[in-house]
C-alpha cells in the first residue's frame, strides 16, 4: 500500500475521534427502510456501521421498516398495495401479513446480521413499545376521507425493554408494529414510530436512512440536496410544494422528536457506502439536517 493511502487512512480516523469522542454514551435513533434495504450489501454494510457505532460507546437503537417486502408479499397473495399520505391502507389480511413479514422475516433477519458482524442485537416487536390508536380517515383529494383500516397513531411509548438493553450493551432492533387498548395489533408508520420513540428516550441524534439523499429542492436533481434546515425553512419548503408525500411523515416525525428533546435529526442515503459513518464522524456529512 502507497504512503499517501495509509495518510489517508491514518487522517480518516483523525477526523473521526473528536466525534467519538463528543458521541460516547450518547443514544442514537436510527430508522432503516425504503429500498436501501433491498441490496443484501447495502444492508449489510449499514450493520457494520451499526457494530461499529456500539463499539466505539455509542448506543445505537435501530426501528427498521419492511415496506418493500411487504408489497412483494401481498402480491403474492393477490393482494394490491395502497398508500394515501403516506399510509399503507391495511385491511384485516393484509395486517397478518405485515405481522408476518416484520416480526418474523426482516427482525429476526437483521438480529442475525448484526450478531454475525461480532455485535449483540435483540429482536423487539413494537408491540411490546409502542400503544396507538387507530389513524382518521385521510383526506383523499375531492374523495371523502379514505378508512386506512389496521393503521395506528402512537399515544405512548414504553421504552422500558429499550433501555434495557441499551443498558447491557445490545442493540435494540424494533418493529413498526403496535397495540390499541383492546390488544389489535396496528400497522405503524415507521418513520413516526422512530420519531416518538427517539422523543421517548431523549435521544441525542435521530438518523433516517432511506433511498433519498435527503430533503432536496428536485429530487432528480444531486445538487439540490439542502445540507441543513431548521423548523421555519421546513415550514416554507411544505408550502412551496417541495416537501410532499411519503417524505412529509418524516420530517412531521422528526419537528415532533425534536419538540420532545431529541438533539438533532439527519436524513441521509441509506445506498451510499457507510453513509451512516460519514455523516456521523464526518466534518461535510452527506445528508441533510435539523436543527432545533
Amino acid at each position: 500500500m502507497s504512503k499517501d493511502k495509509n495518510l489517508y487512512r491514518a487522517e480518516t480516523l483523525i477526523e473521526a475521534l473528536p466525534y467519538i469522542q463528543r458521541f460516547r454514551g450518547q443514544t442514537f435513533v436510527i430508522k432503516y427502510g425504503g429500498s436501501a434495504m433491498e441490496d443484501e450489501h447495502a444492508v449489510e454494510r449499514l450493520l457494520r456501521d451499526v457494530v461499529f457505532l456500539e463499539a466505539v460507546g455509542i448506543n445505537p437503537v435501530l426501528v427498521h421498516g419492511g415496506g418493500k417486502a411487504i408489497t412483494h408479499r401481498l402480491r403474492e397473495a393477490g393482494i394490491s398495495s395502497k398508500f394515501i399520505n403516506g399510509l399503507r391502507i391495511t385491511d384485516a389480511a393484509s395486517i397478518r401479513v405485515v405481522e408476518e413479514i416484520l416480526d418474523h422475516k426482516v427482525n429476526p433477519w437483521l438480529v442475525q446480521k448484526i450478531q454475525g458482524f461480532g455485535g449483540k442485537a435483540e429482536g423487539l416487536t413494537g408491540r411490546r413499545v409502542f400503544r396507538s390508536a387507530k389513524t382518521a380517515p385521510q383526506p383523499d383529494g375531492k374523495n371523502p376521507p379514505m378508512d386506512v383500516g389496521f393503521v395506528g397513531d402512537v399515544v405512548s411509548v414504553d421504552a422500558d425493554a429499550v433501555r434495557h438493553a441499551v443498558e447491557q450493551e445490545i442493540v435494540p432492533v424494533v418493529s413498526p408494529l403496535s397495540e390499541d387498548a383492546s390488544g389489535t395489533i396496528l400497522n405503524l408508520n415507521a418513520d413516526l414510530a422512530a420519531g416518538a420513540l427517539a422523543g421517548e428516550l431523549r435521544a441525542n441524534k435521530m438518523i433516517y436512512l432511506s433511498d433519498v439523499l435527503g430533503i432536496m429542492r428536485d429530487v432528480n436533481e444531486p445538487e439540490s440536496l439542502i445540507p441543513s434546515v431548521n423548523r421555519e425553512m421546513i415550514c416554507t419548503l411544505i408550502e412551496e410544494g417541495i416537501l410532499a408525500g411519503g417524505m412529509l411523515p418524516k420530517v412531521e416525525s422528526a419537528l415532533d422528536a425534536i419538540d420532545r428533546g431529541v438533539g438533532k435529526v439527519h436524513f441521509i442515503d441509506g445506498r451510499i457506502p457507510h453513509s451512516l459513518l460519514l455523516e456521523i464522524f464526518t466534518n461535510a456529512g452527506v445528508g441533510t439536517e435539523i436543527l432545533p
